[in-house]
């Protein structure tokens, strides 16, 4: 194996090294001698396309000696061709002036204004280090968007992703809970949640949870791709969500910014940048805190981020990033309700003493190595030191707080990780190819301590017996070898397919004890301690397909076929709750993600439309039923039950429409935006156990609607967004409801938001209502933190933003 890798390395590498013959650089302005940026370079008869720097500069290597054609393109310039000759080990330098389109002022509309009013595009076929032909993907583009930054407000943010299910947690946008396909939402667990291409997670394979949600105004744009990244990405059902954080400003120095934010329940959010170019250097730096009383009694928060990123090039070929990010924060959690106490009053709080406290450090290691404009090589490595701690009473929501010793969980996870990508663009027949080969290796170990605090109401995060704890002590090494590769073929010039594979090696164990104890009027009768050891191991296959049809290089009809696998999480298995009860029997789940898709630009490029069809089949599906406990002197109960479901399929269909309603012109400075994002979604389970077959798949709302509109006026934004998501169930059983409302109905509810942002120079001013009509709803029933009960959803907020840039 490793021979036939090093002799492919060494073909490709040596191939570059004999062709890199010559080069051709130049730099490309208007007619009036200004630069221009981003200009589309295409060298027609090699396949080969690239961009032009913010300064106008381009520049390309390791070219044959020959003839060529290069095609330059901007919106709004008439496109220019330039046909020359390489001789070989020649340079060329030519320079590129672009003719503005000739047009009268009532005609014809600045199209590159139309394409910058739209908030969400689709990945490139190939872009950075990856290949995305053929695949479901999205890119949300912060710096256009107009919304709640402080809070990282996922229904504005994500207003453009069709078919998520978003759990509204807390009023301060802490963590993040993004599901979609019918898979969980909780602390987005689903998705391979990644910062700048690198796992942010507890533990990819044991607690793949997202503690940590990078702050919005860091970012500049969240990349999402569905099931079909299982290939690159890791064998996930729910794909990739990646934040790509912005860089420093290459065009100065040194550059300052700060967002302060006020808002409703006592919100406080400072956020400060420093950015720049230093020669070769490229650096950016931010620190956000931030602090509220939140929306009902007992859920205040304090919040600090930090972050840090340097990138060098070292040379003309190799360059070099250091990342550092640490979170904290803690959170007092009001637990949930009942389903006639949300009915009462939706904003009170009936527990005092629970508190949630999170530490979060990464660090990451980046290397780029160009060989040639063909041949590209990265390498990341990666480093995770966090830890997690919930205190408070975990007993039902339907008996009151006993003031009895509280629940203490805590939970560290240290791991680390590289990965590896390797891309060659190369030559078949008159078509040009794209092959992606890389390795992941990761090495994650866990711990998780569960036993009794204090009786007190504040956040006193420790044991009253930590040599012996009462509940459980457990420790979960992982490691994980993983192999992959994709190739992207262009059978003709509007035809692509792209078939992968991925080789999983994942070893998983669990070390340590858990106690069996029963309780007779409060006092302790019996108590047994279970020593408890697992360890899994596995190797598998996961293969996929896409393919792609442009028609008119403007519409585009794809689709894919993806295999997933999802390990079983033996934290899972670690914590005693007296709300549910985990099959200890529980399998891996095993399935595959279906698209058939048309997306493009019509109109003009007035109107861009994404439109697909899903298939999801779930082979073992875990999920939460219903089971009956027993206990000594203890009337029988029911219960939550963890357990492998059966096997389920979920379809569905997602959309969105952008269009530009009205276009800004050189006479006309105002412009009209209007998006529709539109999913339908439906999820049986089909066998397994007898008494779920055929019911609902939980989490599925079967319609959701997000559509709204977006006015802009010279340097004034308004957006405004309506979103409605569909009744579903909570659980398998397809409950109406319980009294302990940790599962039932999940009502349908429907919210507007409203956001406006003024920019001055280098002043920008912002302000908003979340939830304008004051809608009373929730989005999700917990059976442990934060609740256990309903959890309601915020209720109406202000904010107002200042912010100043330098």
């Amino acid at each position: 194996m490793r021979s036939t890798v090093a002799y492919i390395l060494i073909w490709f590498f040596g191939t570059q090294l004999l062709n890199a013959q010559a080069s051709i650089s130049g730099r490309i302005t208007d007619d009036s001698g200004d630069q221009l940026e981003a200009v589309t370079i295409f060298i027609d008869n090699k396949g080969l396309m690239f961009e032009s720097d913010k300064k106008g500069y381009f520049s390309v290597s390791g070219l044959e000696a020959g003839s060529y054609l290069m095609t330059f393109f901007l919106e709004n310039y008439k496109a220019e061709k330039r046909a020359f000759t390489l001789e070989k080990n020649e340079s060329k330098v030519i320079d590129i002036a672009l003719q503005k389109l000739d047009v009268t002022l009532d005609e014809v509309e600045i199209n590159a204004s139309r394409s910058d009013e739209f908030q969400t595009r689709q990945l490139r076929n190939v872009e950075g280090m990856a290949i995305y032909a053929s695949k479901k993907s999205e890119v949300i583009e912060l710096r256009r968007m107009t919304a709640n930054k402080a809070t990282n407000n996922p229904r504005q943010i994500f207003k453009n992703i069709a078919g998520l299910n978003i759990w509204e947690n807390d009023c301060g946008g802490l963590q993040l809970s993004i599901g979609a396909r019918g898979l969980d939402p909780n602390r987005t667990s689903n998705f391979n949640t990644r910062q700048n291409g690198y796992d942010i997670s507890a533990d990819a394979l044991g607690y793949p949870e997202s503690y940590y949600t990078p702050p919005s105004h860091a970012l500049d744009k969240v990349e999402i791709v569905r099931g079909a990244a299982s290939l690159q990405y890791g064998p996930q059902f729910g794909g990739l969500l990646n934040f790509v954080f912005k860089k420093g400003n290459e065009d100065k120095p040194v550059e300052f910014s700060t967002f302060n934010t006020i808002g409703s329940a006592g919100l406080i959010n400072s956020f400060s940048s420093v950015g720049g170019q230093l020669g070769k250097v490229n650096y950016y730096t931010f620190y956000q805190r931030k602090q509220g009383n939140g929306c009902r009694p007992n859920s205040e928060f304090h919040q600090n981020t930090a972050f840090a990123n340097v990138g060098t090039k070292l040379n003309n070929k190799l360059k070099v990033g250091l990342e550092y990010t640490y979170m904290n924060y803690l959170a007092q959690q009001p637990g949930g309700l009942q389903d006639f106490e949300f009915s009462q009053d939706p904003y009170q709080s009936k527990r005092a003493r629970n508190w949630f406290s999170v530490n979060w450090n990464l660090a990451s290691v980046n290397f780029d190595y160009q060989f040639s404009d063909k041949s590209k090589l990265n390498s990341r490595s990666f480093f995770l030191y966090a830890k997690r701690q919930a205190l408070g009473e975990l007993g039902p929501i339907n008996r009151p707080d006993p003031l009895r010793e509280r629940d203490l969980i805590r939970g560290v996870y240290r791991n680390y990780g590289n990965e590896t990508r390797f891309i060659h663009r190369y030559k078949i027949g008159n078509n040009y190819s794209t092959f992606l080969v890389g390795s992941r290796y990761y090495k994650g170990h866990s711990f998780s301590k569960q036993g009794d605090a204090n009786d007190g109401a504040g956040p006193e995060f420790e044991f009253l017996s930590p040599e012996d704890l009462e509940r459980s002590e457990y420790e979960f090494p992982s490691k994980n070898i993983s192999l992959f590769a994709e190739n992207l073929f262009y059978l003709t010039d509007y035809w692509t397919l792209t078939p992968g594979f991925r080789f999983e090696n994942i070893q998983t164990a669990s070390m340590g004890y858990f106690k069996e104890r029963v309780f007779s009027g409060g006092e302790l009768i019996f108590e047994q301690k279970i020593a408890d050891a697992k360890e899994n191991k596995r190797n598998f296959m996961l293969f996929g397909l896409g393919t792609s049809v442009k028609l008119d290089g403007k519409v585009e009809f794809y689709g894919n076929i993806s295999q997933n696998f999802r390990p079983i999480n033996f934290s899972d298995l670690a914590v005693v709750n007296p709300n549910l009860v985990v099959d200890s029997l529980l399998t891996d789940e095993r399935g595959y993600n279906a698209d058939l898709g048309v997306r493009g630009n019509f109109l003009n490029n007035r109107v861009s439309v994404d439109a697909s069809l899903f298939y999801l089949r779930y082979k073992n599906r875990i999920g939460v039923g219903e089971t009956i406990v027993s206990e000594p002197l203890i009337a029988e109960r029911a219960v939550a039950f963890r357990t492998n479901i059966g096997d389920a399929r979920i379809v569905g269909l997602e959309s969105l429409i952008q269009t530009v309603l009205l276009p800004t012109t050189k006479i006309r400075k105002i412009s009209l935006t209007h998006f529709v994002n539109f999913s339908l979604l439906n999820g049986r389970y089909l066998s397994g156990m007898s008494s779920f077959e055929g019911k609902h798949v939980e989490l599925i709302p079967p319609i959701s609607i997000k559509t709204g509109f977006d006015v802009k006026y010279k340097n004034l934004k308004l957006a405004y967004q309506y979103s409605y998501v569909g009744e579903q169930y909570s659980d398998a059983t397809n409950a109406v409801f319980v009294a302990s409302a940790e599962r039932g109905i999940i009502p349908a509810y429907q919210v507007h938001d409203l956001a406006l942002d003024y920019k001055f120079k280098n002043i920008e001013l912002g302000t908003g209502i979340n939830n304008l009509l004051n809608a009373k709803y929730f989005t999700r029933r917990a059976n442990a933190y934060p609740g256990p009960g309903i959890i309601p959803a915020d209720m109406r907020s202000f904010y107002l933003t200042l912010g100043l840039i330098f």
